[in-house]
């Protein structure tokens, strides 16, 4: 009996520490499971901040975009009512010219009507009526270019009306925009540690 007991606590002995030796496989397999499981969830963390981020840099790019247009509308209307304005002197100008030409150029003609001589009074009538014709198509072609200048001064406030209007949506855009992106990028940085440096230099440089 005392060499039976024996053998069964040599086995005894060997099974324990087989037990023993599962185990601690189990254990570290748990904890390499589990260490694993760990890194994934913050590589999932850190892909999804950067999905955030990189939204947030698109949104500020499409506010940015938009602020940009509305700054044109508002340069190219400026620059159409400049125009307009210098366009309409100048046209003001000419009409006078035209007036006064067509004056001056009538007043012997009208003199020469009240000639006694038919021949003369008719080449009068002839030429009188050839530069009515002149002087009336000068005065549409006149009237024409004003048109164009007041459609395109018009064109020009409501582009300006139009562009100041969107800045102001745009603008706050670009500075909630802005917001958020500061936001995404400080949790991003504080996930990867990035930007660490950069503080505490820049902590280093303010106590200099």
């Amino acid at each position: 009996m005392k060499t039976n007991f024996t053998v069964f606590g040599k086995h005894g002995s060997i099974v324990v520490r087989l037990n023993s030796f599962l185990l601690l496989i189990a254990f570290t397999i748990f904890c390499s499971a589990s260490a694993f499981g760990q890194v994934d969830k913050k590589a999932a963390e850190i892909k999804k901040l950067e999905t955030a981020l990189n939204t947030a840099k698109a949104n500020l790019a499409k506010a940015e975009k938009q602020l940009a247009i509305a700054d044109s509308l508002v340069s190219t209307g400026e620059t159409m009512v400049s125009e307009g304005k210098s366009e309409g002197k100048s046209l003001a100008n000419d009409r006078k010219k035209l007036d006064k030409e067509y004056a001056v150029s009538r007043k012997p003609l009208d003199k020469q009507m009240k000639s006694k001589d038919k021949d003369e009074v008719t080449q009068a009538k002839n030429e009188l009526k050839a530069m009515d014709l002149k002087y009336k198509a000068d005065l549409k072609a006149n009237d024409t270019q004003a048109k164009g200048i007041t459609k395109k001064m018009t064109t020009g406030e409501a582009n300006m009306n139009k562009g100041k209007a969107g800045q102001k949506t745009a603008e706050a855009a670009v500075k909630n925009a802005q917001a958020a992106l500061d936001a995404a990028q400080e949790k991003y940085d504080a996930a990867t540690g990035a930007g660490g440096d950069e503080e505490d230099g820049g902590k280093k440089k303010k106590k200099k």
